[in-house]
């Protein structure tokens, strides 16, 4: 057992206005099993990458420890050469024998560490990276997002090997994942850093906990502090009227009153200046009190949706459909099914089992380019009828074509600029972001900014491929309410299985 020593750590990136980390410091025991959970653009990764030592940084992070980290960084000449060649490069003080044992754990054929790695579908190319990490002991490993672009199997094959191990920080907004395998939580709140036992959803319950006392509490103090600032201004006021009976009287009206009167409203005046000031120190209290109460409170603003209405039941409807690239095996073969109003339909199956092919297949089928089918790939036989005139907000799984400012984009894309940063902003993004390159976004960034334009892109169906990955957790429930509410057409692959428990009414399985 050793501990991890964080102390007043502070880094901002080069250029950057504000610190991502200011005055940071905490402490973990290197034998947990942590999980770092934040808001996008917290600073998760950079955390990571500080610990790995690749930013220089002020103040110190102590202990006797060593960290490995996933993914392992891969070039894409690297990727003719096999897990075995690059291990050298990954992790050169294990042997193979070590790496096999771990395969083994996490349900690897051993020859897969033989071949090219680019012939590696993600999910094993994330267990074999994943075997290199752990295939030697007495290091603190830090994963980041190790199931992006999972299916479900793959995902249920990681959440089990972690599940077996310990001594690692686990960055995920995987709520199933972080529940399973986690023992600790590091969180990045708001406005601090805060670690906790548990998993995610025992943190979570604690965390609604507290908000709401926090918020009690504020209204408490809010109360006081109005009844106090009533009870001030009253008795200023009436400090003011008797100050001023102290000057000028007529004897015929007033005959009781004489010159010694003044030195006793003298008084009276002076006591209810004491009075005043005790409430300006009782309201100080209470404000001080106050501050700091909702510094970490998570409020999950609400979104809109305006889906349209079709003027047909059936939006989209297949009928003995295969699907395959020029002239090869079908990626999938006779399937049947239909997308009416008002469903959420999640396409489910394996990687590599057609799943994105059958979502280009039917926006290249609504498409009224006469031009896009003749330059499509796409082999499909058997039926596929979309409605016409669909209106389609489709969101594709990639973001590398992202780049530019957000007004930029917003004009590129014919998007309403207020509403769209307006957008952006109830999804939690900083209004530094709005005049950044969006190169410089995280991934998690760059998702919400694909997001938020689908959805003030008025359409009758909504095509999400793979849209929640790198997306925080607060977020993740964000858009479940959303479509709970709305209750748009949609079509979507997501393999967060909460969040499909949340909104799906239908599942095709590919």
């Amino acid at each position: 057992m050793a501990q991890l020593q964080i102390s007043n750590l502070t880094f901002s990136y080069e250029g950057s206005s504000n610190n991502v980390f200011e005055n940071v410091s905490f402490s973990i025991d290197t034998t947990w099993k942590l999980g770092l959970i934040g808001r996008n653009g917290k600073g998760k990764t950079t955390l990571l990458n500080l610990l790995m030592g690749r930013y220089e940084y002020v103040g110190s992070i102590s202990g006797e420890t060593v960290f490995d980290c996933f993914p392992y960084a891969i070039s894409e000449s690297e990727l003719d050469k096999s897990a075995s060649e690059l291990v050298n490069t990954w992790k050169p003080q294990v042997e193979e024998w070590q790496i096999l044992i771990q395969l083994s754990q996490i349900g690897m054929d051993p020859e897969c560490i033989y071949r090219p790695f680019g012939t590696l579908s993600y999910g094993e190319r994330t267990r074999v990276m994943l075997a290199v990490l752990f295939a030697s002991d007495d290091e603190m490993l830090l994963i980041d997002e190790p199931t992006n672009h999972l299916d479900k199997e793959a995902r249920e094959i990681v959440k089990e090997y972690l599940k077996s191990k310990k001594g690692f920080i686990l960055v995920s907004h995987d709520r199933d994942l972080l529940d399973a395998v986690t023992d600790h939580v590091l969180v990045l709140n708001r406005n601090s850093i805060e670690v906790q036992a548990g998993n995610f959803s025992s943190w979570q319950e604690n965390k609604e906990k507290a908000d709401a006392y926090a918020l009690a509490e504020n209204e408490k103090h809010l109360k006081e502090i109005g009844k106090l600032k009533t009870a001030a201004d009253r008795s200023n006021r009436w400090a003011v009227k008797n100050e001023n009976t102290k000057i000028g009287f007529d004897p015929l009206k007033e005959p009781e009153r004489n010159i010694s009167t003044r030195s006793y409203i003298g008084a009276k005046t002076k006591k209810m200046q004491a009075r005043v000031k005790s409430y300006e120190k009782r309201m100080g209290r209470e404000i001080e009190e106050k501050e700091g109460l909702l510094k970490d409170i998570e409020t999950v603003a609400d979104l809109k949706l305006n889906p349209l209405k079709y003027h047909k039941s059936v939006l989209v409807e297949a009928r003995e459909l295969s699907i395959g690239y020029g002239l090869g095996a079908p990626l999938f073969t006779d399937k049947t099914f239909k997308i009416c109003q008002g469903e959420r339909v999640f396409l489910s199956g394996r990687n590599g089992c057609g799943k994105t092919s059958l979502i280009k297949a039917i926006l290249q089928e609504a498409s009224e380019d006469p031009y896009e089918a003749k330059e499509s790939f796409l082999n499909v036989t058997g039926e596929l009828i979309v409605a016409s005139g669909l209106k389609i907000s489709y969101i594709n799984q990639d973001t590398s074509f992202l780049k530019g400012t957000l007004r930029e984009y917003a004009k590129a894309a014919d998007l309403n600029e207020s509403l769209f940063l307006a957008v952006l902003r109830r999804l939690d993004l900083e209004r530094e972001q709005f005049a950044k390159d969006m190169t410089e976004f995280s991934e998690g960034q760059k998702k919400k900014v694909l997001i938020a334009g689908s959805l003030i892109t008025p359409a009758h169906l909504y095509i999400w491929d793979e849209p929640l990955n790198y997306i925080d957790v607060f977020s993740r429930m964000q858009i479940e309410k959303l479509i709970r509410e709305y209750q748009p057409t949609m079509l979507l692959v997501e393999h967060d299985v909460r969040f499909k428990e949340k909104v799906a009414t239908g599942d095709i399985f590919i």
